[in-house]
């Protein structure tokens, strides 16, 4: 039986649009006739299909062919399983092999990994600190020949020749590194497959030797690298709150002084407490415990300039053997935002609205000037393996405002916090770095006034978002850290380490004594 619209079911519809509900009975005799006269229409199509079946005009093997198939395709039952890609086979393989016996091996690998891009990083920058050493001197030169055999025309000529150097030796460096790591990860990549299959070989009697551990080379003291970075104090604050009216959640938060990116970079040197750190990130990677941090951006998506550029230059000196490099995965946010933005335009211009006040019009003009842009309080995600203790970086757009002492909790940056905490929540992120203060440096106008006014609106507006992820996830427990900067004095970190208990509810400990 050939099924198709009949016109009659749009009339019905019609009908109970336009006639009033004063008129029952002319309705219900107007949808009593349509129902009828639409089964009518039915069987005359089933039944002209039927006798051109029975004719032989139809074939009956075509007609059955085309009806299995639009049935196996459509039942779930009968479709045919996905296949596991590239990735998630070789995510599958690490996971089982970092919670091995072979995990000290894959670390040792990794960080051999890391030495040598490391030592090929720092042949690059001394090359280019040669080369602008040698333009500097060269500018000089030229700079003291202008007015007598030269003009501003030589003097501009040789800084454009200066600046097509620096772009040539920059673009070598560059390419060769791609090429590098790219040949890394190959490597490694096989490499793990192949150690796995031969673990699945209980009569491999050269599993032992793949699985040897080198001693000294990842836990090498390389004392002076170690000590240089303890004599760099980190200061840190840990506290145990309970949150929630009936039932309560229990939290870790630690308030800690250090650089945003310490929480990303390797050392080529390593100390036992550095090296478990890398164990337990590598350990957590394909789990539902994983690490974030929210590093504060200006509104391009790129990595040329700022902390951005830092970022990325330290991602850059360890390869990332699980997902593709920062620069391409920036490409792919940048392409999804110049998406975004021709959907919503076109949605505005399908449906002109007129603005409620001058901000919205001002915020328009923006996205229609630069349409690649993000706006303050939005935030793309990036995913990496290769930094020191986070899986994901949260690079949340924040403007000049956040400077400022009036910023409220409807601020941009401040709900741009409350919807990286709800993608925590939808993502299994169990530990969040948040910058307190909404800055990465101090400044001059950032006084103690300003510091502890910044940080009891940070921590009383974190504090309800925790509270509402109990509606989010079921209440989970998780560790938020407030990080201030380095910078920061001890006598002004300590006054916020007093203020935090005041606003969240900090378990209390109970001294139990024997009775006598």
């Amino acid at each position: 039986m050939l099924l198709r619209f009949c016109p009659l079911c749009k009339l019905r519809s019609h009908v109970d649009l336009m006639l009033p509900s004063y008129f029952p009975d002319l309705k219900n005799s107007l949808v009593g006739f349509i129902e009828r006269e639409t089964l009518v229409d039915y069987d005359r199509e089933a039944e002209a299909a039927l006798q051109r079946l029975t004719n032989g005009e139809v074939d009956i093997n075509t007609l059955t062919n085309s009806w299995a198939k639009a049935y196996s395709e459509t039942t779930l039952e009968h479709a045919r399983p996905e296949e596991p890609s590239w990735d998630e086979d070789f995510a599958s393989v690490y996971h089982e092999l970092i919670h091995s016996p072979a995990s000290e091996t894959l670390l040792n690998l990794e960080h051999s990994y890391f030495v040598s891009v490391s030592e090929l990083i720092s042949e690059r920058d001394m090359e280019l600190k040669k080369l602008q050493e040698r333009q500097a001197a060269e500018m000089d030169k030229v700079m003291q020949e202008l007015g007598k055999t030269l003009c501003d025309q030589d003097v501009n000529t040789v800084a454009a020749q200066h600046f097509d150097a620096q772009q040539v030796l920059e673009n070598k460096w560059a390419s060769e590194l791609k090429q590098v790591t790219g040949i890394q990860k190959q490597e490694y990549q096989e490499w793990v497959m192949k150690l796995h299959r031969d673990l699945q070989n209980p009569n491999n009697s050269t599993i032992n030797e793949e699985i040897k551990v080198q001693p000294g080379q990842l836990g090498e003291a390389g004392e002076a690298g170690a000590r240089l970075f303890e004599e760099q104090r980190q200061l840190e604050e840990s506290f145990t709150i309970h949150l929630g009216a009936q039932l309560k959640t229990m939290h870790n938060l630690r308030l800690v002084r250090s650089d945003v990116l310490d929480f990303c970079k390797h050392r080529r040197h390593s100390s036992s407490g550095v090296k478990l750190r890398r164990l337990q990130t590598a350990l957590s990677l394909y789990s539902t415990s994983l690490c974030g941090l929210v590093l504060l951006v200006d509104n391009r998506v790129n990595s040329y300039s700022g902390i951005k550029r830092d970022f990325a230059t330290v991602s850059r000196e360890c390869t990332d053997f699980h997902f593709p490099r920062v620069d391409e995965q920036l490409d792919i946010i940048q392409q999804v935002v110049l998406y975004a933005r021709a959907q919503r335009s076109s949605k505005q211009r399908e449906q002109p609205e007129m603005p409620r006040n001058g901000g919205s019009e001002d915020k328009n003009k923006i996205m229609d000037r630069n349409s690649s842009n993000i706006l303050p309080g939005e935030f793309y995600i990036t995913r990496h393996s290769n930094l020191s203790e986070v899986h994901i970086v949260f690079h949340l757009c924040v403007d000049d405002n956040v400077r400022s002492g009036n910023i409220t909790a409807r601020d941009p940056a401040i709900m741009g916090l409350r919807n990286i905490l709800k993608v925590c929540c939808t993502h299994d992120i169990t530990t969040i770095t948040i910058p307190l203060l909404l800055v990465h440096d101090m400044s001059e106008e950032m006084t103690i006034p300003w510091c502890l006014k910044r940080a009891e609106l940070v921590f009383k507006c974190v504090k309800g978002f925790m509270m509402e992820m109990a509606s989010w996830d079921g209440g989970i427990s998780r560790t938020v850290q407030f990080l201030v900067p380095q910078s920061i004095s001890e006598e002004m970190f300590y006054q916020l380490s007093n203020m935090l208990p005041q606003i969240f509810r900090v378990s209390s400990t109970l001294t139990l004594t024997s009775k006598r």
